[in-house]
């Protein structure tokens, strides 16, 4: 099994490992090099890879991504607002959810949330990501009203925001249709919105992980919708729970079928599970998340299932740590994520990588890897390009404290 310590899979070429990979693994893999989509049977063969099949799939993913997105490392300066972390819902893999008397349980008003942006844009941000819990008492025009007031405000800002959970619930509150209802928040100035709430898109497990959460259908029917009213949107999923690498495969080629549909999926996003203050795994009903071949090999099958349909594959830093972040960069992901300046759904469950990370930080680390730093927007245009490091680049030591063990340059992580 790979180690944070092993670093020479980084080196070897393609070429040499698929020579090396067992006859099934490397016919999956040379058919995807083809441009060929993979089946079920195919994409699970790499969900189990080990061994020399494992560094073939990581060399392969690479090649992949080189020939989509070539050396750029992107990422998006912005700001996570979470505007409430009361919630009614009950996930067991959730650290971020309080009760609505909860000693820290907040709901922060239009007036800060606008506030903090207008700060997001003072410092760079040309985006804000915004989620919350679902208070039982919420008022169904709130998440309009929100939008409404940061674009008058700040008209030119981006607004990356409410997952499809978020959609059922301002259903649910104001009796709108769903297309009705998505029409009415794009007119109030939504841009696009985070594929969050997939988890895992298969209802079993779902049943087990947020039995009270929107189900797979009503999931695709959000992602589906927004994507005809031409409302952008991520994908994710977030694995190393209870899941097994059958789930993967089938998660991901139902992304694969509605990305053919609409084409309306920006990136596809693996999250990692934070296990460490969550219900699902004190109860005993999970793993405490995945090790580092794991990692490695859940990005690496993204690129390849998504190869020809979903060029952008993300690594969440927040979850991953930024050692581990820069290693799945070099297995078939090409972006850095964002800034996001206030991250706390991670932290809440566990995760001890940080909260932000500035612009200079980020192209610092990219420029470890050897891969050219870009900034761009929501929707992958590109702003600007970094060729050349700058003087805001220099890595802080007290950042670099902060990553496991293993030093940057040797080994080389949310909802």
């Amino acid at each position: 099994m790979l180690t944070e310590q092993d670093s020479q899979w980084r080196e070897m070429p393609w070429q040499r490992a698929l020579d090396d990979a067992s006859p099934a693994a490397a016919r999956a893999l040379e058919k995807s090099l083809g441009g060929c989509d993979l089946c079920f049977d195919e994409g699970l063969i790499l969900a189990r890879a080990a061994g020399k099949d494992l560094l073939a799939m990581l060399r392969v993913a690479d090649e992949l991504r080189r020939r989509a997105a070539g050396e750029q490392v992107t990422y998006v300066v912005n700001r996570n607002l979470n505007f409430t972390n009361v919630c009614i819902v009950g996930c067991a893999f959730c650290g971020f959810s309080r009760g609505a008397r909860a000693e820290d349980a907040y709901f922060h008003s239009i007036e800060q949330l606008v506030a903090k942006c207008a700060e997001a844009v003072s410092c760079g941000a040309t985006e804000v990501c915004i989620q919350g819990g679902l208070p039982r008492d919420l008022d169904g025009s709130f998440y309009a009203s929100l939008l409404r007031a940061i674009k008058a405000a700040l008209p030119h800002l981006h607004l990356h925001a409410f997952s499809p959970m978020e959609i059922i619930y301002g259903i649910e509150k104001t009796g709108l249709p769903l297309l009705e209802y998505l029409r009415s928040l794009k007119e109030a100035g939504l841009g696009s919105m985070p594929g969050t709430a997939a988890e895992i898109l298969d209802d079993e497990v779902r049943q087990h992980i947020s039995p009270n959460k929107l189900k797979v259908r009503q999931w695709v029917e959000v992602i589906r919708t927004a994507h005809q009213l031409g409302i952008p949107t991520t994908s994710t999923m977030m694995y190393g729970h209870m899941e097994q690498p059958e789930h993967w495969v089938r998660h991901l080629l139902l992304l694969r079928e509605i990305q053919r549909e609409t084409g309306g999926f920006t990136e596809f996003v693996p999250l990692g599970f934070i296990h460490s203050q969550t219900r699902l795994y004190r109860a005993g009903r999970a793993r405490p998340g995945s090790p580092f071949s794991e990692h490695l090999l859940v990005h690496a099958l993204s690129r390849i299932l998504l190869n020809g349909h979903v060029p952008n594959i993300q690594v969440s830093w927040v979850k991953l740590g930024f050692a581990d972040a820069l290693a799945c960069l070099d297995a078939g992901a090409n972006d850095f994520g964002g800034t996001l300046m206030e991250e706390s759904i991670s932290k809440s469950a566990g995760a001890n990588f940080g909260e932000s990370v500035s612009p200079g930080e980020l192209r610092a680390l990219i420029r470890t890897i050897g891969r050219i730093p870009a900034e761009r927007t929501t929707t992958y245009k590109i702003r600007r390009e970094f060729p050349h490091p700058g003087t805001d680049e220099l890595l802080p030591l007290e950042r670099m404290a902060t990553q496991p063990a293993n030093s940057l340059a040797a080994g080389l992580a949310e909802n």
